[in-house]
């Protein structure tokens, strides 16, 4: 899908740059990073539909790791028919810092390309960093892409840090809770599809909003045809 036919030419297609950035470490052992996995898994041919509705939009998937430091899962940006998702293990501590320095090191041009469309980041984490992710995060932040970036942060149970969250995304809306595994799926679901639906006036929008300052992420959401999601039927059930 290279690129959309039209009368006078031809309409090409931009990459959009989508992070999954999951939490391994210890604490998410056992139901937790198993819902992790298959609800991502389950959500690849939502993805992949979205992304054949958007014909301006090349959908590029990639997973980074984080424990005791972080890795790429995903060395390099995969289009999503052909991504595949591989289970995760959980152990060690949450080195979130590293995470973002690995993440700062792939939202430069080279490699990103400037005809890119804003890249989706996804954070999810159950606790507290364990390094220091301040200057790291200071420096993602400082990058053109970093600020355009659409950030959503998912808090799996009740003891992930959400302050730190929110540093993160800039906007407490954006910081989803999640605290049983109904409510985990859910979340991944609907930050993985809304995220999937931008299109050519949403990057215009996105640049307007990467502007406005840290609250100006919840318009580029609505802007993906994505609705911010009500949490408060799918909190019943057992509580992390």
């Amino acid at each position: 899908m290279a690129a959309l036919k039209r009368p006078g030419g031809e309409l090409a297609s931009r990459p959009l740059h989508f992070f999954w950035i999951v939490d391994c470490s210890g604490s998410m052992r056992g139901e937790k990073i198993g819902t992790v996995n298959h609800a991502i898994q389950s959500t690849i041919p939502e993805m992949v539909a979205a992304a054949e509705n958007n014909p301006n939009a090349q959908l590029m998937i990639r997973t980074l790791k984080f424990s005791t430091g972080a890795s790429w899962v995903t060395s390099n940006p995969v289009n999503v028919e052909d991504f595949a998702w591989d289970d995760l293990e959980a152990d060690g501590v949450t080195d979130l810092g590293k995470a973002f320095e690995l993440l700062a090191a792939q939202l430069t041009i080279p490699p990103m390309s400037d005809r890119a469309l804003p890249p989706v980041l996804v954070l999810l984490s159950d606790g507290q960093p364990t390094d220091d992710y301040r200057k790291p995060l200071a420096e993602l932040k400082k990058l053109p892409w970093g600020k355009k970036a659409v950030k959503i942060a998912i808090s799996i149970g009740q003891d992930a840090d959400d302050a730190v969250l929110e540093e993160f995304t800039g906007n407490r809306e954006l910081v989803l809770q999640a605290n049983n595994a109904a409510a985990l799926t859910r979340m991944i679901k609907w930050a993985s599809t809304a995220a999937s639906l931008v299109s050519a006036p949403a990057s215009i929008a996105a640049d307007e909003a990467a502007e406005g300052g840290a609250n100006a992420d919840t318009p580029v959401i609505v802007s993906m045809g994505g609705r911010l999601p009500d949490q408060d039927d799918i909190q019943d059930g057992d509580v992390w």
